[in-house]
């Protein structure tokens, strides 16, 4: 323990933002760094508890107390050491997770968790700064050959892992640049891309090849792949995006989330927001853009947070927010006991830069003008019922609420369905479980054809980057254990037990 009355003289801090006005007109990420003194006081705040429920709340099963120690006393070879033992990309999770391990932390029970997010981020940059991050190079080499298609995180994660294994891993990706959902699903305020360009160039020079505008069946021969390596890894993501079938879905200005923040990703890149048509098959034709526009945004989730802070760097006239769901309580309720995750009310950084937001609303219709442009929505308020144990159940239309507003602009960003199942998935005839998912159990992510795994939301279903880095390890082990007979590879259970 750090220190051991830590906890009681430091509360919870998080460093200082860019102000609004500052951040609005650039993509550049905008939360400032601790200071010596804030980064050992909120290390400090860590009991060293007998029973770590942090370690269970990560879906990586980080040895979180551990690294608070060492960030106390600045030693930041071993934090570093301790954290990408079980963590391939800190630089990421400590920027774009939710932070399930804050909601597991004893001292949350009554008083704000530590800030183990923030602390994560710290040691893996301050690891780069002083040179600890190197080439991960395996000893020797096995000889088997692995292709990896999808290149985020989940893809990346088993990719690592099977490298320092000591396998020759290719990485399939149909974009223009590696990444998945870390490339061209986040936006630069919140992940800039010189953080993953930076992993990338690592595992390159620990042996792992990068093969772009490579769509697998589609200008890459499926059976190449079959003949040429001893094991494939699908990791292709959750793409298929949940729609709104209503009156008026067909006018122009109603788009889906992914490919208005992908556009943006790739103009702030200097690339084409156009490109990739003939290789990916979700290239729009046009431009989309908030400028000047009343945008909506429906859906209350990161992605749609995400929509809402590239709106208003657009320069979007207004946006507004809406979800189906009613209003989270504030803090926990009794539905909600320590440690589970608490599904409470978020208020994100976007929403802070500017946002009406509404709960309990449905979309019933879209309406355009004369040339087919979307021009307003009609909106109804929702009144919910609840479960015996607080979940909202079942809804119904409250009378009189129906009412239309101006909107020239809509993003739909309700989450996702399942994979793409056309192409790759039906040609090889791989098995999908009752929600359109690669059919792999957690015990082998072996789908039905024997040297083919599956791994993150291909298999899980939409789920968190800091899980996709859990399921591309864990896969990655299993895929080990079938060509090698044994594997040495670390997997989360081990982890656990060991402590």
């Amino acid at each position: 323990m750090g220190k051991p009355t830590g906890f009681i003289e430091f509360t919870r801090e998080l460093p200082s933002k860019k102000p609004v006005s500052e951040r609005l007109h650039n993509y550049n990420e905008f939360i400032e760094r601790f200071t010596e003194k804030g980064l050992n006081q909120q290390a400090a705040r860590c009991m060293n508890c007998g029973v770590p429920f942090c370690h269970h709340g990560c879906p990586l099963g980080n040895v979180i107390p551990e690294f608070n120690d060492a960030v106390y006393h600045q030693r930041w070879q071993e934090a570093y050491d301790i954290l990408s033992s079980t963590n391939n990309f800190p630089e990421f999770t400590g920027r774009i997770c939710p932070a399930p391990c804050e909601s597991s932390c004893v001292l949350g029970i009554n008083q704000p968790p530590v800030a183990i997010e923030e602390i994560e981020k710290h040691i893996i940059e301050i690891a780069f700064e002083k040179g600890y991050v190197k080439p991960r190079k395996p000893n020797m080499r096995s000889g088997k050959k692995i292709a990896v298609v999808g290149s985020g995180p989940a893809g990346m994660a088993a990719a690592a892992q099977l490298n320092y294994a000591g396998h020759q891993v290719t990485v399939f990706e149909r974009d223009d640049a590696p990444g998945g959902l870390l490339r061209y699903g986040i936006p630069d305020f919140k992940l800039g891309k010189e953080i993953v360009d930076r992993r990338i160039k690592l595992m390159e020079e620990e042996g792992i090849s990068f093969r772009c505008n490579a769509n697998v069946g589609v200008n890459v021969n499926l059976n190449d792949l079959l003949r040429e390596y001893h094991a494939i890894v699908l990791s292709g993501g959750s793409t298929v995006p949940r729609d709104l079938d209503i009156p008026g879905r067909q006018l122009k200005g109603i788009h889906f989330a992914m490919p208005f923040l992908k556009q943006q990703n790739k103009r702030v890149a200097g690339r084409d927001p156009l490109s990739g048509k003939g290789v990916e098959s979700n290239v729009l034709s046009e431009e989309i853009t908030a400028e000047g526009k009343k945008v909506v945004v429906i859906g209350g989730g990161d992605t749609g947070s995400d929509c809402v802070g590239t709106s208003n760097r657009h320069g979007a006239i207004s946006v507004t927010q809406f979800e189906l769901l009613p209003k989270p309580p504030e803090s926990r309720t009794p539905f909600m006991p320590w440690p589970t995750y608490p599904m409470v009310l978020k208020t994100s950084t976007s929403h802070e830069e500017g946002c009406d937001r509404a709960w309990a609303t449905a979309t019933k219709e879209f309406i355009g003008d004369d040339n087919g442009n979307l021009k307003a929505i009609k909106l109804v308020d929702l009144e919910w019922k609840f479960t015996e144990d607080g979940k909202p159940a079942q809804f119904v239309e409250r009378p009189g609420s129906e009412r239309v507003i101006d909107c020239e602009l809509v993003l739909l960003a309700m989450g996702f369905t399942h994979p793409q199942q056309e192409g790759l998935l039906q040609e090889l005839d791989i098995a999908l479980d009752d929600r359109g998912n690669v059919k792999a159990t957690e015990k082998d992510f072996q789908t039905n054809i024997g040297r083919i795994f599956s791994c993150g939301d291909m298999r899980r279903g939409q789920s968190l980057v800091v899980w996709a880095i859990s399921e591309g390890r864990e896969c990655a082990r299993k895929v080990d254990e079938y060509l090698m007979g044994h594997s040495l590879l670390e997997s989360k259970d081990s982890n656990l037990i060991a402590l």
